[in-house]
């Protein structure tokens, strides 16, 4: 069980987000590193696209959320708050957190899955042109579940330093899938990714 379900106790995602390490100096520390990761998905959600954003957004709810959450924050983090702990957050812990409430909320768990769909796609603005001639991009690696709606698990990587089928194979094999159909494309159709001893 991945280290981020066992410390959460409850279906909320605070939960989840308390459990990922916090890698920043406790000196001068001022915000949760949950309360930062909070904020930066609920603003997300609601629109933002730059750290200026989610600095407005945190201005915007600062009073409503500390009231709500029992805390005690003179005031809201700031675009360089979010940036410096950006930084340094653990990305892996952060979608481990996000893959384990997606799941708990799911009343049988990943055990209610019959079927999850692969879905590999370039994030915008991301592609570069190479030395080759060619080009280098980020992609992002999907596991998503048609039936729920929601995406079960992601990952991201550079194609100068990953590939899709490796990505794919990290994902399944972080979860429990015993008799559910995973849909591909064609790419991941080959021997070396389908055998079990590769």
């Amino acid at each position: 069980m991945p280290e981020t379900a066992a410390v959460a106790t409850d279906l909320d995602l605070i939960s989840y987000l308390k459990g990922i390490p916090d890698a920043r100096m406790r000196r001068g520390v001022r915000f949760p590193a949950w309360y930062l990761l909070l904020v930066a998905v609920l603003g997300i959600l609601s629109g933002c696209q730059s750290l200026r954003d989610l600095e407005h957004f945190a201005i915007r709810h600062h009073s409503v959320l500390t009231e709500a959450l029992g805390l005690e924050l003179r005031r809201p983090p700031s675009d360089s708050s979010f940036r410096y702990f950006f930084l340094q957050v653990d990305v892996a812990a952060l979608c481990a957190a996000i893959r384990d409430w997606t799941i708990a909320q799911i009343p049988a768990g990943a055990g209610d899955l019959d079927q999850l769909v692969c879905d590999g796609k370039t994030l915008r603005g991301s592609i570069e042109p190479t030395d080759g001639g060619g080009s280098a991009f980020i992609a992002q690696v999907t596991l998503y579940s048609a039936a729920l709606g929601v995406a079960i698990s992601q990952a991201c990587y550079a194609t100068g330093e990953n590939h899709e089928r490796a990505v794919l194979r990290q994902l399944l094999g972080e979860l429990d899938l015993e008799g559910v159909l995973i849909q591909a494309d064609a790419l991941h159709t080959q021997r070396p990714f389908l055998s079990r001893d590769s």
